[in-house]
């Protein structure tokens, strides 16, 4: 039974690690903007920061698997996150930009997978489902608290006043994870660790096999396919909006901004517990189904709408997708990987087909926005979103009951994972 004391530093740690990444989503977006950077040219310096994170993510999934001080790796990359937030507010152009881009983006990748095995060490596989809703339900709130405040200092300040908030609040953060209790063995043994004998290979062999391993199952495929739609779909709509936002309007930008990441954030935090119980109730691709098809909904939507104002009620959408995107990656991450030790190698492939997507999503729309203008850019992203829907429908298998199953490959469980 996990610590009640450790359970809570992890809530919070999730609620302000979303405070320090909100500063990093559209508030860069407007920021730029205001200083007469153009939407192609805002669109490669994310594109940059998503790069860097995609080709990061397996070997930090696999670097996180064989690491058994998952708190170590968190907090340094709860640091380098920090020193991302001083270079943007010390200089918004262009090398120091793409600098804290490319920093942010290899720390990032970081976390995800150690805070996945910090949860999975905790609770267990059969606890992890509603684990899972409690962190994105942690994380959402942080993320709307951080947005009103950044959308506050923004607004009243000036928006370099953004970064040096979110700076600050990776103090917090660190403080949390400190709370959290060395799960020693069960870290290792839950996030795959455990498989790589202590006299064996060296991480990049077994980085190798694991993804030798995980790409023949054809559950990982079809997923890391609906993930890389997915987020060609999602990744630059909500910048596009900002940067349009910011075009538009004089007064009331930032809070504006603001709104359009708290709302969805409030539709997060009502929604996340629900999807991790009802994953275990009635599977994965019900809620996937769900989820996804709320994504050309909002596209359209914003391709439509003509008052900066309307652009929050929108974000609705945005909530419903995060919810379930929130708890299925790393949920169906355990039910094909979780019993092979090879948990956060697969998040590290999720993770780079998710940075495909979102590369792409940022480069196209970015291009299309200034030379097609705005609403057809909005229009190919919810045509991504379409076919996001129609891969989950017509050839994602059901992965719920996997852990009780034979793997892909004809395998049971193995040894490692009981």
């Amino acid at each position: 039974m996990a610590n009640p004391r450790s359970l809570r530093a992890l809530d919070w740690l999730n609620f302000f690690l979303a405070n320090v990444q909100t500063g990093f989503g559209p508030f860069i977006a407007s920021y730029l903007t205001s200083h007469k950077w153009t939407q192609g040219e805002i669109g490669i310096a994310l594109s940059v920061g998503t790069a860097t994170a995609m080709l990061s993510q397996v070997p930090a999934g696999a670097l996180i698997d064989a690491l058994r001080n998952k708190k170590g790796a968190a907090a340094l990359a709860i640091v380098a996150i920090a020193a991302c937030a001083l270079l943007l507010a010390a200089s918004p152009t262009t090398i120091p930009v793409l600098a804290a881009e490319v920093f942010h983006g290899f720390a990032s990748c970081m976390l995800t997978p150690a805070i996945a095995a910090i949860s999975f060490a905790l609770v267990g596989r059969h606890g992890l489902g509603d684990r899972l809703g409690r962190n994105a339900r942690f994380a959402s709130i942080g993320s709307a608290v951080a947005a009103a405040l950044m959308g506050a200092f923004g607004e009243y300040s000036s928006a370099r006043a953004v970064f040096w908030l979110t700076a600050a609040l990776n103090v917090p953060a660190l403080i949390a994870l400190s709370m959290v209790e060395h799960t020693g063995r069960a870290a290792a043994t839950a996030a795959g660790a455990a498989t790589v004998p202590a006299a064996g290979p060296p991480v990049a062999a077994h980085r190798r096999a694991g993804m030798s391993e995980l790409l023949r199952d054809r559950r990982v495929l079809v997923f890391a396919a609906c993930i890389a739609l997915f987020h060609l779909s999602n990744a630059a709509m909500l910048n596009l909006a900002a940067g349009e936002v910011t075009t538009h309007m004089s007064d009331n930008v930032q809070l504006v901004i603001a709104a359009c990441i708290i709302v969805p954030q409030m539709v997060v935090a009502a929604l996340s517990p629900w999807v991790g119980r009802s994953a275990e109730r009635w599977g994965r691709r019900p809620l996937l189904l769900f989820g996804f098809a709320a994504l050309p909904v909002r596209a359209l939507l914003f391709a439509g709408v003509s008052s900066p104002y309307l652009l929050v009620p929108v974000q609705l959408f945005d909530g419903i997708s995060a919810a379930v995107f929130g708890v299925m990656l790393p949920l169906i991450a355990a039910d094909v990987a979780g019993d092979k030790g090879h948990y956060n190698l697969c998040i590290g492939l999720f993770g780079l087909t998710a940075g495909i997507g979102a590369t792409l999503s940022t480069l196209l729309a970015g291009f299309i926005a200034d030379h097609f203008g705005n609403t057809v850019s909005f229009f190919g992203l919810a045509a991504a979103g379409v076919l996001a829907v129609l891969l989950v429908w017509m050839a994602l298998p059901e992965t719920r009951d996997a852990v009780d199953s034979p793997t892909e490959d004809g395998q049971g469980p193995t040894p490692a994972a009981q």
